[in-house]
């Protein structure tokens, strides 16, 4: 008796669970059929690419295919590895991504605040409709306006030096061959792009904050400056950890629109600004190698996963609530 009742019981749960499911399916029916297109757009462009890394290992050959193309092993990883290539773009990846993650995140919430102290409604819909107009200015256009700018023959930085008398006729500042200047050109870029879209999410947690707390700060004698610093910024908080984690999953992965388009294939500027992305499409269009590309874009992968993985298990402990997973 016993015997048959614990070898029924597996069944009767295992029955609850599918029917469960097909229940839930079936109430909430039109919420699956919204989730099905975004489903199947992450399998067919996110998952089934993934067969793909496969070329990593091996010598492709584009006749021969997946899988009768010649594995190699671990010798494009090595073609990397060994020459000095790999240190560069991994750290101007690195160093750039971090300068435009908290510039970026500096200058986002900083609009927000300006932002939100605006007293005159319609100033402030302008002015915002203002920041956030340079997001939706393609980085073509813009290298476009920086070439207008930086040019040593016609460029207006160089004209505006020549009329001030700063410098004469052949003591252009030459741009385009000074690597050194180019991290601060693109971070300048950079904020004024893409801070003000960035700062609408923090406006609108701003804007979502409990009104009573300001009112019943302001008798009590707060200035404006401490509602901000005692406040807002503390709610902020999590907001902020949050969008820097998402930043971080990105911190291994260059802005190839903007830095091909504007700096292009300029080998004076490489030492500063050529990213992984860079270094992998260059590779794909003037050596048409597309097994070490492969393997720079697995080890761009993994070690950007190891990165957010451990970034998320410090914010965990830092701040649970503004955690990914």
């Amino acid at each position: 008796m016993n015997v048959a009742l614990g070898n029924n019981k597996p069944d009767r749960i295992g029955s609850k669970k599918k029917k469960g499911f097909l229940a839930n399916v079936k109430q909430n029916f039109y919420l699956y059929v919204l989730v099905f297109p975004g489903l199947i757009y992450f399998v067919v462009f996110k998952y089934l690419p993934m067969i793909g890394l496969v070329i990593a290992f091996q010598d492709f050959n584009t006749v021969k295919g997946f899988f009768r193309s010649k594995f190699v092993g671990l010798k494009n990883f090595e073609y990397f590895f060994t020459s000095k290539d790999w240190l560069i773009v991994t750290w101007n990846t690195l160093y750039l991504n971090l300068l435009f993650l908290f510039t970026g995140l500096f200058f986002s919430i900083l609009i927000a605040l300006v932002l939100s102290e605006i007293g005159s409604r319609y100033f402030k819909k302008v002015t915002q409709s203002v920041v956030i107009l340079p997001n939706f200015i393609s980085w073509t256009l813009v290298s476009m306006f920086v070439f207008a700018l930086l040019s040593t023959d016609v460029g207006f930085i160089n004209s505006i030096l020549k009329s001030l008398g700063y410098i004469q006729d052949g003591e252009e500042i030459n741009f385009y061959a000074n690597p050194d200047l180019w991290a601060g050109i693109l971070v300048v870029l950079k904020i004024w792009k893409t801070a003000g879209f960035g700062s609408v999410i923090y406006l609108a947690a701003i804007a979502g904050m409990d009104q009573e707390i300001y009112e019943a700060a302001k008798i009590d004698g707060a200035s404006r400056m401490q509602c901000i610093t005692k406040i807002t910024l503390p709610q902020l908080r999590s907001t902020a950890v949050l969008l820097t984690l998402f930043g971080i999953g990105g911190i291994f992965h260059g802005d190839l629109g903007m830095i091909y388009a504007i700096v292009g294939d300029n080998p004076y500027l490489y030492d500063s600004t050529d990213v992984i992305d860079t270094y992998v499409f260059r590779m794909l269009r003037q050596m048409n190698e597309m097994s070490m590309s492969t393997a720079i874009g697995l080890y761009q992968s993994v070690v950007g996963f190891a990165i957010v993985y451990i970034t998320n298990y410090f914010a965990k402990k830092y701040d649970s609530d503004s955690a990914i997973f």
